[in-house]
């Protein structure tokens, strides 16, 4: 048995690699015609002379019918102990794999230098579709091949996500272990740097710390074996244990100093450090309290907002203020270095939102109140604005923005269905929620859920933006720089009549001083509404462009190179339809870059009805689209979506 950290050169031996026309790509396999001649057979003169290995290899089933019929037995061992099944489940030949089963072939035949199966060799060149059928035949995927690997071992190792899948879903256990007691996981871990199948095991419920009955290692032992960083960070945040010991007496700290990794060393040094803390020190005790920790990310921003525009006000010395800083910068620290992570980059943003909007208003009512006009239109524009500000905030935090849900039956159902229909894409699958995408959602890695219609994952309403919770953001965007524009208006209001500012004769600097004392706090604040007012506007500027004159999501837009099939393409105001077609190659390659048409758009005036649903008592008639259930660019009268014309339809048709 080899070790996994050994080079394996036996994924092809003894084939020879140009006998194989398929690329180890789950993709393009799929998407070529298995059975497709290979173009020595466009003549009879070119395969006559072909022997029946040849020919399997080379899909001519022609000649092997020929052969077969002729006599040869279709069980014989070739001189390299290998049958002609195997041939032709490496080859991916479905249709010869058919006549050999018809005329008596073995399914589980032994043969080649790892004494493996046929469905072992199909497994390792990630044919699904072979996989599949050899299955059908009655293959057990369950054997082990000479190095002591079943089919789910050799499927983890290459990243072969989609067998993987379906290897689960028909019945293998995710924690099936090999000769030497190694799992999938611990595969995966070692050989395959993505995501994939690592995050499929963990759906299926792999277990994080099982250890290997040969050198005691867990899968993070492994995932440091080979430097693997991505999987290495999954395990972690899945809570693997840094401290677990090999029968070498070896943690995956000391397995990462052997490897010279600096970079993993001090990445599992401080990991380890912050761990030991957390059981030693009494801030340790309070960071390894999630609750604790949550309640300080809440209100840190709304007392950090406080004290430093609260500071500067106090009638007190510039020398004494400074010195009551020097707390604040401390405490600060501590925050960062003990309780704040990675996770805090997505959970903040709302707690400053909510903590700036809060002073706002207080400096609205305190300071500004007397400096503004009282009218009664400004008043009530005012209360509109901030109820309805404070209303589409509260939607697009907490409505569902289209998660995509399924229990554990409804996933295995989904991964056979698509397999035996041999449409399994990972471009049309979740690897990590097993269920079928509709179109136009995408997985969250933050929220790990899928989100259908996806545009983006909004730190600043802790929330995914989904087709359900759009419209309410769009809105929150639009009343929050309302508000951000009545809080720069009062502090205008205030300078005018504290500072009687002249730009013109203060020049910058003057202007800042008067503006800095006549109010430290008015300032900050002012300081504050004029920064969100910018990027607040920019980013509902730019959602307005996508969504009622592109009519794309901010991912579809940012990945277009992605779901560029989906498009129609229009080059110097032509447009073409297709461009994977061959003619449009001068158009999508030339100097002048194609404009991308979203087959979702409607018109501007449509588009922008379709996003909020107005109806105003019938007269509009938004398109009522349940994107969670919505896989085909059609609509339920069979119609193209819409009712616009699309770029005609492919079989291998695929969306993200």
């Amino acid at each position: 048995m080899m070790s996994p950290t050994e080079e394996k050169d036996a994924s092809c031996n003894p084939l020879d690699p140009l006998l194989i026309d398929d690329n180890n790509s789950f993709k393009e396999d799929t998407e070529k015609s298995p059975s497709e001649p290979h173009p020595f057979s466009q003549g009879q003169e070119d395969y006559n002379a072909f022997d029946i290995v040849r020919a399997t290899q080379y899909g001519i089933i022609q000649r092997v019918q020929q052969l077969i019929e002729a006599g040869y037995d279709v069980n014989q061992m070739d001189h390299e102990n290998v049958s002609l099944l195997h041939w032709a489940a490496i080859n991916n030949r479905t249709d010869i794999v058919s006549y050999f089963m018809s005329k008596g072939a073995i399914v589980d035949r032994i043969g080649g230098f790892l004494d493996a199966t046929p469905l072992h060799w199909a497994t390792r060149q990630g044919h699904l579709t072979m996989v599949v059928q050899l299955m059908s035949y009655g293959a057990d995927p369950s054997l082990r091949d000479g190095e002591g690997c079943s089919c789910i071992h050799l499927a983890s190792q290459f990243g072969h996500t989609a067998i993987v899948a379906y290897l689960i879903a028909k019945g293998q256990d995710v924690d099936m272990v090999d000769k030497i007691g190694m799992t999938p996981l611990m595969w995966a871990a070692n050989r395959v740097f993505s995501y994939d199948p690592v995050r499929l095991l963990f759906t299926f419920g792999a277990s994080l710390n099982k250890t290997d009955k040969q050198f005691g290692n867990t899968a993070l032992h492994w995932a440091c074996e080979s430097g693997n960083h991505l999987i290495i960070k999954i395990l972690l945040g899945k809570g693997a244990d840094i401290n677990a010991i090999n029968f070498k007496g070896e943690s995956p700290l000391d397995i990462a100093i052997s490897k010279s990794n600096q970079e993993l060393v001090i990445k599992l040094r401080a990991l380890q450090s912050s761990t030991q803390a957390s059981k030693n020190t009494f801030i340790g005790r309070l960071a390894s309290n999630k609750n604790f920790r949550r309640k300080l990310w809440w209100f840190f921003p709304f007392f950090a907002v406080f004290f430093i525009g609260f500071i500067p006000e106090l009638s007190v010395s510039w020398m004494m203020k400074l010195a009551m800083f020097l707390p604040l910068a401390m405490v600060t620290n501590i925050c960062f270095r003990y309780f704040f992570d990675e996770s805090m980059g997505n959970k903040i943003p709302v707690a400053v939102y909510l903590g700036t909007k809060f002073w706002m208003y207080v400096t609205w009512f305190y300071y500004l109140w007397p400096y503004i006009d009282h009218s009664i239109q400004l008043h009530i524009l005012w209360l509109a604005n901030t109820f309805l500000l404070s209303y589409n905030f509260y939607k697009a935090w907490t409505v569902d923005p289209g998660y995509l849900k399924s229990n554990r039956e409804d996933k295995i159902k989904t991964i056979l269905e698509l397999a035996e229909a041999q449409t399994l894409k990972l471009d049309q699958f979740c690897s990590t929620c097993l269920i079928r995408k509709p179109l136009r959602s995408k997985h969250c890695s933050i929220c790990n859920k899928c989100v259908a219609r996806f545009d983006h994952h909004c730190p600043w309403v802790d929330n995914c933006i989904g087709f359900r919770n759009h419209k309410y953001f769009i809105g929150y965007l639009f009343f929050l720089t309302g508000m951000l524009g009545f809080c720069v208006y009062g502090c205008n209001k205030f300078w005018q009549k504290e500072c009687q500012l002249d730009f013109y004769e203060d020049g910058i600097t003057g202007t800042v001083y008067k503006v800095l004392m006549a109010s430290p706090w008015v300032a900050w604040i002012g300081l504050n509404a004029f920064a969100h007012i910018l990027w607040v506007t920019s980013l509902f500027a730019c959602q307005m462009y996508q969504v009622v004159f592109l009519a794309m999501t901010t991912n579809e837009r940012m990945n277009q190179v992605r779901y560029f099939y989906a498009y129609s393409v229009k080059v110097a105001g032509e447009k073409q339809d297709g461009c994977h077609k061959k003619q449009c190659n001068d158009h999508c390659h030339g100097e002048k870059k194609p404009k991308i048409i979203s087959p979702f758009d409607r018109g501007i005036f449509k588009n922008f009805i379709d996003l909020f649903g107005w109806r105003c008592c019938g007269l509009l008639r938004p398109l009522q689209t349940d994107w969670t259930q919505k896989f085909t660019m059609e609509d339920e009268a069979g119609l193209p979506y819409g009712h616009s014309q699309l770029h005609p339809g492919r079989e291998n048709y695929q969306f993200v």
